[in-house]
């Protein structure tokens, strides 16, 4: 029986309050400038490691480097700079902040045409400690791939816990810790630098070797701390750039995120986390911008994003990792965002297998030129996960080039696994194509659920598309409403259907 899904006010207001209740004021508190004289000391000379090409930067399309079979069967030549190392500095003036109850650490700034560079290895977060870029400050991490650098910590990788290299800013059970102001953060990551390890390009090695060792110890429940290690000697797999895990009260803002070597917003196992005004600028492979994973109660507001991959994606652990931690993401606020670039807006999965729920998305913008699906969800047999309450409304699409709203049961592993997907209760309000614009769409919807577990409860309500090439793909769905939907200027009627594994369609009116 198709239920009509509406926007909980009630939870939205108590989620809203939870969060900004719990984010701390630094601005009272001690500050620990790391120019200061006593951390002088402290800085050191050291090698930074990069790899270059002998032919020089591609200079063609990055999307077409794979393609250049040339170029890529060429070894990279490794490069050796001394640099100014601020690692230790940073990591001093935080452990400080901490012993002494808390405080603000400052990096300084310089001018617009002399910015003020700092080169640090993985900086650890601790309690009561906010890290503060001040404008005209970057803050550049070393491409040495080296636990020198990035020592091992209990870290999450698509989903698996692993002891793997450090993310380049951590935290691990902190609470009341913020990362802002306007400076930049600059992963400094490229096709010849912590790349090549995603497909093995150049003679390096590849990173689905170690990728498929990592997910088969997820399976076995190998224990994380002895078994699952992978140290700089084997490992292959890109560490993200800002992971807080099992923390809380978590602040980031204002900062510009530049050139990531995976992930880029991380947090997992968190809780009332607040981000807001960031950039991030980063086109690289699996560039995603900001991924929740088994979190609760957070806000994702006024940010700009241009990436290499889902813009916001949404997570809860992999297979049986994903459900024997069995903690969902759930309490999400997306709102007042724009999507510049990137292949999703806002994605749900794929590593999903804790479940997601309750998450409002508002009055955000679309925009990217090559976006493929504004809303995503994604999921299979194998990674299974219940999908529900998820609210879209206010917002606009320039471009979507495959669908507005995507749900495939069949990606990757598709009918292959014992677990059931659930995806239920989805709201979808005043969704319109820019003005005058046309999105260049396959389809205005692509919903395919399996015959055993149909998606539920679909609402689409005042939706005005523009621009849509086909009819929407339906297949398996158990009650999907429409009221008030325009696609190319021609109306809908008001109606209820449910589409059978044949495609068969019953239909429904209102009541």
């Amino acid at each position: 029986m198709f239920k009509e899904f509406e926007w909980n006010q009630k939870l939205y207001d108590s989620i809203e309050k939870k969060v900004n209740e719990n984010i701390i004021n630094f601005e009272n508190m001690d500050k620990y400038n790391i120019e200061d004289e006593k951390y002088k000391k402290f800085i050191s000379d050291v090698e930074e490691v990069y790899l270059t090409h002998p032919d020089g930067p591609y200079k063609g399309d990055k999307k077409e480097l794979k393609n250049d079979k040339e170029y890529i069967s060429k070894s990279l030549i490794k490069n050796i700079q001394i640099v100014k190392y601020y690692g230790d500095v940073i990591q001093k003036a935080i452990d400080d902040a901490n012993k002494n109850g808390g405080g603000k650490v400052i990096i300084p700034g310089g001018t617009k045409e002399e910015p003020k560079i700092y080169y640090s290895g993985s900086i650890t977060l601790k309690s009561n400690v906010e890290l503060y870029i001040e404008e005209n400050a970057i803050i550049k991490f070393l491409r040495n791939k080296s636990n020198r650098f990035y020592p091992l910590v209990y870290t999450r990788w698509e989903g698996v816990e692993m002891m793997n290299f450090s993310p380049f800013i951590y935290s691990y059970e902190a609470e009341n810790i913020a990362i802002s102001g306007k400076g930049v953060l600059d992963g400094c990551a490229d096709e010849f630098n912590w790349m090549p390890w995603k497909f093995g390009y150049f003679n390096e090695e590849d990173q689905q070797i170690q990728r498929e060792r990592l997910f088969n110890l997820g399976q076995e429940n190998a224990c994380v701390r002895t078994r699952r290690i992978f140290n700089d000697e084997i490992s292959t797999i890109r560490p993200p750039f800002i992971q807080p895990y099992k923390s809380k009260n978590i602040l980031i803002k204002d900062i510009t995120i530049l050139n990531s070597p995976f992930w880029e917003v991380n947090p997992v196992l968190c809780e009332n986390i607040k981000i807001d005004s960031i950039t991030v600028d980063s086109h690289l492979y699996n560039n995603d911008g900001v991924d929740p994973e088994s979190c609760r109660d957070m806000i994702i507001e006024n940010c700009h994003f241009t990436t290499g991959d889902d813009c916001i994606a949404i997570k809860s652990g992999r297979n049986n990792e994903g459900r024997n931690i069995g903690v969902p993401s759930q309490n999400i606020i997306i709102r007042n965002n724009k999507f510049e670039d990137g292949h999703g807006g806002i994605t749900i999965g794929s590593e999903i297998s804790g479940g997601v729920n309750d998450i409002f998305a508002h009055d955000n913008y679309f925009d990217s030129s090559e976006l493929d699906y504004p809303i995503r969800f994604k999921t299979n047999a194998e990674r299974g996960g219940k999908l529900e309450n998820i609210y879209v409304k206010n917002s606009v699409v320039n471009k979507s080039k495959i669908a507005v709203i995507h749900a495939d049961f069949f990606y990757e592993e598709g009918t292959n696994g014992n677990y059931m997907p659930i995806l239920r209760n989805i709201t979808l309000s005043n969704i319109k194509t820019v003005e005058g614009g046309s999105i260049d769409a396959n389809n205005a919807l692509f919903l395919k659920g399996f015959k055993d577990a149909p998606i539920e409860n679909i609402l689409i309500e005042d939706v005005y598309l523009n621009g849509v090439k086909g009819d929407a793909v339906l297949q398996n769905i158990k009650g999907i409403g429409f009221k008030n939907v325009s696609i190319n200027n021609k109306r809908i009627d008001d109606k209820i259907i449910d589409v059978e594994n044949d495609f068969r369609v019953k239909e429904y009116s209102f009541q």
